[in-house]
């Protein structure tokens, strides 16, 4: 498996981008940055988004990317993915026909460029050649992470957005994971913060790690507010643990 770091960023600042990784060529796990990152050809590749939660920065490049399909002249679409609540949201208030032109039905209903697709938690669908499966997780709004899994065993999981949480590992279980993609948005200084609004500090994200059936093979810390970078990377470092590391934006992971 070949994951690209659109963005890791936890907030908008100048040369930070935020949340987008991109599997292979056509599957996008959350939206956050995609136009903004990849050329038109690229874009026109993805056919399915896999949101985690409705909050602006997971979702924002996927109304742009509707967008550059269509004045593209090309012929093109693609599937948003995503619980429930998240795709009321999108549907209510994003691709709404006022803040944006709602492109469930453009050009047409029977060919329209976005597609929104309700997906279960705790439930498997097959896209390609990978089994991915939704998992709540803990945040302040309904949100869950994707357990991915490719025709070797081969195993990731992204969490989103995610404060402490027991019953994510629980449903996981003993899974063998190759690579954990999980959120440190905040310093430990920041903990009330983080517990108030559903995200993790170093500190936070050390007692997590041991609710994992197996340690995973490898741990990437995403979603960091830029403007406290400096201190949790360092935070991050002192937590001395093997094989975690915060991710850059534009970097491939590969498993």
């Amino acid at each position: 498996m070949k994951i690209k770091v659109l963005g890791c960023s936890g907030a908008e600042f100048p040369g930070h981008n935020q949340p987008g990784f991109l599997l292979g060529q056509e599957i996008l796990f959350d939206a956050g940055s995609v136009t903004n990152v990849l050329h038109e050809k690229e874009q026109l590749k993805i056919k399915n988004i896999f949101i985690t939660h409705a909050h602006l920065d997971h979702v924002r490049c996927s109304p742009f990317l509707a967008d550059n399909i269509l004045t593209s002249g090309k012929k093109g679409n693609f599937t948003v993915r995503a619980i429930s609540p998240t795709i009321e949201t999108i549907r209510r208030d994003l691709m709404n026909g006022f803040l944006w032109p709602d492109f469930t039905i453009i050009p047409s209903r029977s060919n329209a460029v976005v597609t929104l697709v309700t997906v279960k938690a705790d439930s498997a669908i097959t896209i390609g050649d990978y089994r991915i499966t939704p998992y709540k997780v803990n945040h302040s709004v309904p949100a869950v992470g994707y357990l991915v899994e490719d025709g070797t065993g081969k195993r990731f999981f992204y969490t989103g957005d995610t404060g402490p949480t027991d019953e994510t590992w629980k449903k996981i279980g003993n899974s063998r994971i190759q690579c954990l993609i999980i959120e440190v948005s905040l310093p430990n200084k920041m903990a009330e913060m983080a517990l108030a609004t559903g995200h993790l500090t170093s500190r936070l994200l050390k007692e997590e790690l041991p609710k994992l059936g197996q340690m995973p093979e490898r741990v990437y810390i995403t979603h960091l507010k830029p403007q406290f970078l400096k201190t949790i990377s360092r935070e991050i470092e002192s937590l001395n643990m093997k094989n975690l590391r915060v991710l850059k934006d534009g970097e491939t992971i590969r498993i």
